[in-house]
């Protein structure tokens, strides 16, 4: 651990411990004075851990209001399109299609029949025909 308060806090908790407990035997465990270290251990952890995410939130978020302030885009946010663009999306979309072709066509043609199938595969058509149109049309709006 970086910070030794943790630790310590810890190493406290355990020294207290009673040794023993009200109508029970010595160091029995479950005695309500040591459930209360515990808690009172956990609910320090707690805090500590919501100080830091807190901490780390902010950080960010104020990174995030810089790179805008300054013109920039926030992380994970693209400016055109989706990520599957060009010939890598094109072809990403084709294997996904193939492989989800298969077992689509089994489970159309057992359930329906040929009529399954026609939808099945039309669906994958349209898809990638959309797909197509969308990208080309993408590239006459840019110029391209």
């Amino acid at each position: 651990m970086s910070d030794p308060e943790p630790a310590h806090d810890l190493d406290a908790a355990v020294q207290t411990r009673p040794q023993t407990s009200s109508g029970g035997a010595p160091g029995e465990p479950g005695s309500t004075d040591e459930s209360e270290l515990i808690e009172s251990f956990l609910e320090k952890v707690e805090q500590r851990i919501d100080a830091t995410v807190d901490k780390r939130v902010r950080r960010q978020v104020a990174e995030q209001q810089m790179v805008v302030a300054r013109g920039g885009q926030p992380e994970g946010i693209q400016r055109s399109g989706s990520v599957l663009e060009g010939p890598a999306g094109a072809f990403a979309l084709a294997v996904v299609s193939l492989v989800l072709a298969v077992p689509l066509s089994a489970i159309a043609a057992a359930n329906l029949g040929l009529a399954g199938l026609v939808v099945c595969w039309g669906g994958i058509v349209g898809i990638n025909a959309c797909y197509t149109v969308g990208g080309s049309l993408r590239r006459s709006d840019h110029g391209d």
